[in-house]
């Protein structure tokens, strides 16, 4: 079996009901579920959530919600990790064999289907374990600042100081 796993927990601190905010007309959750479907990757797209509002809304746009996400693993310390294993584990004791997992976050509006089918045949030719996205940073994290406790610019990096720009090498992030 094939899965989509959209890891979205109720309580968001920095952004509260983040995952169910209209975003274009739309619950911002519920585009990286048309995705998932409208991509034919999946046996199942399947919403991990704590928060019944978020579960509704996700079956609305045609996630699957076959279980509530226990609390143990709703808190603002959990690992995403975590959260996935907890889902093969539980479509496992229901008889089904996970042999391929994919993971989307509920904050990703702008995925589409093509670029799920882009990855996954990106992910099968390098037969790798696994794959992730990554964008380009667009300046060196190399020459990133903090503020001291004096409050003066300080370079996160010192070693780098004196580095052009142009001599450091692309760096990407998640």
């Amino acid at each position: 079996m094939k899965i989509c796993v959209i890891p979205a927990r109720g309580g968001s601190k920095r952004i509260p009901r983040k995952n169910i905010r209209s975003f274009l007309g739309k619950p911002v959750i519920a585009y990286p579920i048309e995705a998932a479907i409208a991509s034919g990757l999946f046996d199942a797209v399947i919403v991990s959530t704590n928060d019944l509002e978020i579960a509704e809304v996700a079956q609305q746009y045609g996630a699957e919600v076959p279980f509530m996400r226990p609390e143990s693993l709703s808190d603002d310390h959990t690992a995403t990790a975590p959260v996935l294993i907890h889902a093969i584990e539980w479509y496992e004791a229901q008889g089904h064999a996970v042999e391929e997992m994919t993971n989307i976050y509920p904050s990703t509006p702008f995925i589409t289907a093509d670029l799920l089918q882009d990855g996954y045949q990106v992910w099968k030719a390098a037969q790798s374990p696994y794959c992730f996205a990554v964008s380009e940073f667009h300046s060196a994290p190399q020459r990133a600042l903090k503020l001291s406790q004096q409050g003066r610019a300080v370079s996160l990096y010192p070693e780098f100081q004196q580095t052009r720009t142009q001599d450091l090498p692309t760096t990407f992030f998640d």
